[in-house]
């Protein structure tokens, strides 16, 4: 994937519940935010980021989800998806989730998928409230996945 500052295409970074949906192909997954996130993966420029498979697994072991099979081979099979990549956490990403320039609340999987949207220059796709409204304030660009 490249940097969405080199690339005329926009990148998308999938929210866990996103990935979750598209996974399952879940209805909460609006139109819009599915045709995008098929338009992005065929361009190479869908992403989630490191953390996502660390909440994935928290979210099983509290059975706030089930998989119907082994966290792992869940996250292997969505990033066999063509054109979803894994994020690195780099060390940027994971200083700057410490140091957004605006109040935010405590989750660090949250953070950590903010300074990740942030230092792409991506689109955050995602139903959580909050992080919209974060989005609408000017922080950083976001799309509703349940639109």
């Amino acid at each position: 994937m490249t940097d969405s500052a080199d690339s005329a295409r926009p990148v998308l970074l999938l929210d866990t519940h996103t990935l979750i949906w598209l996974m399952f192909g879940d209805s909460k997954l609006g139109v819009d935010a599915g045709e995008a996130i098929g338009r992005a993966c065929a361009g190479d420029c869908a992403c989630i980021s490191a953390i996502t498979p660390w909440e994935i697994g928290v979210l099983v072991r509290k059975k706030r989800i089930d998989l119907y099979r082994d966290v792992l081979v869940w996250v292997r099979d969505a990033l066999s998806l063509p054109g979803l990549k894994l994020t690195p956490l780099e060390p940027e990403i994971a200083v700057a989730s410490t140091r957004l320039p605006f109040e935010m609340h405590a989750d660090p999987a949250d953070r950590i998928l903010v300074a990740t949207a942030r230092h792409l220059g991506a689109t955050l796709v995602t139903a959580d409230g909050a992080l919209l409204e974060f989005a609408k304030q000017g922080h950083f660009v976001a799309m509703d996945a349940g639109a």
